[in-house]
């Protein structure tokens, strides 16, 4: 990344820090990604590839168990990850902040 994106960043995430960490884009990108997984589950289970499974599952399975299933899954993984992108961000930030400390130190002690 060049310095006049890490400088870029600074001042966004100075700007936004608070709103980001209760922003509504990472969340719908992770509840996005937490139905995906329940509608591959669905998908595999409905295929019948494995019939011994199919049965089992169509004789002990309460689909509305399962579908509470999903949605728990999906706003778990949508909480998960609009914390990890915030978290992410923030570490950035640390550490370009701790670098551009470093080197102001290192030019105050060069004569």
């Amino acid at each position: 990344m060049s310095m006049q994106d890490n400088e870029t960043f600074l001042t966004f995430w100075i700007e936004n820090r608070e709103k980001e960490k209760t922003s509504f884009r990472p969340f719908m990108i992770g509840l996005s990604a937490g139905f995906a997984i329940g509608i591959s589950v669905i998908g595999v289970m409905e295929s019948g590839w494995y019939e011994r499974a199919n049965m089992e599952a169509n004789s002990k399975l309460n689909y509305l168990v399962l579908l509470l299933a999903i949605l728990s899954i999906s706003f778990f993984m949508a909480f998960i990850y609009r914390k990890f992108r915030w978290e992410m961000q923030e570490q950035r930030f640390m550490e370009l902040v701790a670098a551009k400390k470093n080197a102001q130190n290192k030019a105050e002690m060069q004569p």
